[in-house]
């Protein structure tokens, strides 16, 4: 999605491809910039003092007043003053400074991109720096504040360049293209974040919670520190701006007008992951403010013409995003009580705003036009002699990943003591891992089953290879149900947590499914809503996380993380009952998938309804990935890859691809499960970090490859 058109100084130019642009405003008198940027500033100065009232030690409106009217009084036995000055204050500060660096890093980005949806959080920048802080104190490395700054300097660049790379200049930075090869990038830096928060626990104590954006401070030091470089930055941007106004005419344009394209990107998203980095060093990764300030900003430039300059929208949108993060943790603040809020990072109700954002900006968006399986995808093995081969050694690799994983852990076997286990007479040791193994193998083979099967059924009913039930916030949606029910402390056992993890998984299919149908299944549009309520949803489940006991979280979060850690053999019965009977009725539908798969009309001409095909296929797959969710916890990746290794394999009709694409998703988390148990023994890694590892470039690799 363009938004050219709304800050160029002169002229719209026409829309970038498959962009759709906002609707037009009609122009007429109206305030100057400089009266909205100071009415900007006056709000945030009002909203500045509401949260200097919020806190946990009872000082209120009144003493405010009174403090700041020269009474020197004292609440609860402390003085009114330091509690300002040393708790308060310092809380407010910071969070002026990042809500303004974010915003003001997200206009620049956008800017330079021409994308609506470019910001620190979908470009992986906030994720690259993160992820370097995290890598320091999982080692115990102690640096200064300016060291930190460097630190996630250094991985927010490298996490932009790496995106920008692998979007390419082919790709159109206009497109949806950048912001999915940001998207999954950002997912494999985090799944690395968290595997280095599971594995150095006592090193990243309490990193989890500052991980989803905290605004607490010891003191009000860092904020002094960190204010004068945001305003460095924020110059060096605004000496850009007037390059900036003409690169909106387009890049050619500018050129000729004598404009350095290159250099001003390059300086502009360096100036970005600079204020980005201050903003995580100093508060952690606060999620998408960077992405909602600047696109506020730029629907306010629709009536206030002169703000449309980039000498005035940048620091709009930081005075709009320092807005954003104020009320957020104001109302936090106010609605669950200072005590309650304690726990509640600042990011988590900013990134319920962002997902609502990319939401509402991807049903705008024009459909970038048509998206094909990758070259080797479409290579078919005609003969049946060929493809039961495949099937065979498939089911040989299965068998061979299954055996090792029964063999591996802290503690190596032999063959011969499955053999003692199996006739009830191998020694105590031997039984107890055994035990404990048996179910988790079972519990990995047929998820990762379950999870391919459903992201077979998904690519080919939406027409989108990168569709997968991981990606478009499906086991996003049963991870929260079954998060609440582990969480609230529910009666009922598995049989409540089943029934509620797959009704949310179901619902959110809907709601995916509902947003996505205004103007058809439109590829790009369902992946980035789906992305959206993704991001949404484990933002409430962080929330809900984060309010449960806290002796309860670390085990809470790696089961989040997919984890086969504890299964017993009731807990896979739910989804091989649901395989047993999802496996013939998609095999029976598998002629209706493969005219899906080709366009809308062809299955029309032979009297067959792609709406209802479409409805009933994705139902399947959405209760098979949310009942996969209840075996091995949120795990992604596998319904992209498993279905692709198939069609390279066995071609694209369903007949074949369907049970190749389940013995694979079978081996990859069977793989992965095995790997994480082993590689650190005895502590372990769970299988959806690893599998994110691989599953995240693999993504990238099939969006490069997937431009029609």
């Amino acid at each position: 999605m363009s938004t050219q058109h709304e800050v160029s100084t002169e002229r719209a130019p026409a829309p970038a491809p498959g962009a759709e642009p906002l609707p037009r405003v009609e122009r007429g008198g109206g305030p100057s910039g400089v009266a909205v940027l100071a009415a900007l500033a006056v709000a945030t100065v009002l909203v500045g003092m509401w949260h200097l009232t919020q806190g946990t030690s009872g000082v209120g409106v009144g003493d405010l007043v009174r403090y700041l009217a020269g009474h020197r009084d004292t609440t609860g036995g402390a003085p009114v003053g330091e509690i300002i000055t040393g708790s308060r204050l310092p809380r407010l500060l910071a969070g002026v400074a990042v809500g303004f660096a974010l915003g003001a890093a997200g206009a620049l980005l956008q800017s330079v991109t021409h994308n609506a949806l470019a910001s620190p959080d979908t470009l992986a920048v906030t994720a690259g720096a993160y992820f370097t802080l995290t890598l320091v104190a999982a080692f115990g490395l102690t640096v200064p504040l300016w060291a930190s700054g460097a630190v996630a300097f250094a991985g927010g660049l490298a996490a932009a360049a790496l995106v920008l790379l692998l979007a390419g200049r082919a790709a159109g930075t206009a497109g949806t293209r950048l912001i999915l090869a940001g998207s999954a990038t950002a997912m494999a830096l985090d799944a690395a974040s968290g595997m280095f928060l599971i594995l150095f626990k006592q090193n990243t104590t309490g990193l989890f919670a500052w991980g989803s954006g905290s605004l607490a401070q010891l003191n009000i030091d860092a904020s002094l520190r960190a204010v004068p470089l945001v305003a460095a930055v924020l110059c060096v941007a605004l000496a850009l701006s007037r390059r900036l106004d003409v690169m909106h005419l387009g890049d050619d344009a500018a050129s000729t007008l004598g404009v350095p394209i290159r250099s001003t990107r390059v300086i502009a998203v360096l100036c970005a992951v600079l204020l980005t980095s201050t903003a995580v060093t100093l508060a952690g990764p606060i999620a998408f403010v960077g992405l909602g300030a600047p696109v506020l900003a730029r629907l306010v430039a629709g009536r206030v013409r002169a703000l449309r300059r980039h000498l005035l929208l940048v620091p709009a949108a930081g005075l709009l995003g320092a807005l954003l993060i104020l009320l957020a943790d104001a109302t936090l603040r106010a609605v669950q009580g200072a005590d309650g809020a304690a726990a509640i990072p600042t990011g988590v109700p900013t990134a319920l705003l962002g997902s609502v954002v990319i939401v509402v900006l991807a049903l705008r968006l024009r459909d970038t036009g048509g998206l094909r399986q990758p070259p080797h995808a479409r290579v078919a093995v005609r003969s049946r002699r060929a493809f039961l081969l495949v099937v065979l050694g498939a089911v040989a690799l299965l068998a061979g990943a299954a055996l090792v994983a029964l063999l591996a852990g802290s503690l190596w076997l032999r063959t011969g003591d499955l053999v003692l286990w199996a006739k009830g007479t191998a020694p105590l040791l031997i039984g107890q891992a055994l035990d404990d193994r048996v179910p988790r193998v079972i519990a990995a083979v047929l998820a990762g089953a379950a999870l391919g099967l459903a992201g077979c059924v998904v690519q080919s009913s939406v027409r989108n290879p990168l569709a997968e039930p991981g990606v478009l916030g499906i086991t996003a949606g049963a991870g929260l149900g079954a998060g609440a029910v582990a969480t609230s402390g529910v009666t009922g056992g598995q049989t409540v947590l089943v029934t509620v993890a797959v009704a949310a998984g179901l619902a959110t299919f809907a709601l995916i499914a509902l947003l996505s149908w205004r103007g058809g299944f439109l590829p790009d549009r369902f992946v980035l809503i789906g992305i959206g309520c993704g991001y949404g949803l484990s933002a409430v489940t962080t929330f809900l996380l984060l309010r449960a006991d806290p002796y309860d979280t670390p085990r809470i979060f790696t089961w989040l993380s997919g984890t086969t850690y504890g299964r017993t053999l009731p807990d896979v019965v739910p989804v091989a009952v649901a395989l047993a009977l999802a496996l013939p009725v998609l095999l029976a539908m598998r002629d209706r998938l493969d005219l899906l798969a080709v366009d809308e009309d062809t299955p029309r001409i032979v009297g067959v309804r792609p709406v209802r095909v479409r409805f009933a296929a994705l139902t399947v797959a959405a209760v098979l990935a949310a009942l996969s969710v209840v075996a091995i916890g949120v795990v992604g990746f596998v319904g992209l890859v498993a279905p692709h290794l198939a069609r390279s394999l066995v071609g694209a009709r369903h007949g074949r691809a369907i049970p190749v694409a389940m013995l694979l998703g079978g081996v990859l988390v069977c793989v992965a499960d095995a790997v994480g148990r082993t590689v650190v023994a005895p502590s372990q890694v769970p299988a959806g970090l690893m599998i994110a590892l691989v599953g995240a470039p693999y993504f990238v690799w099939v969006l490069r490859r997937s431009r029609a």
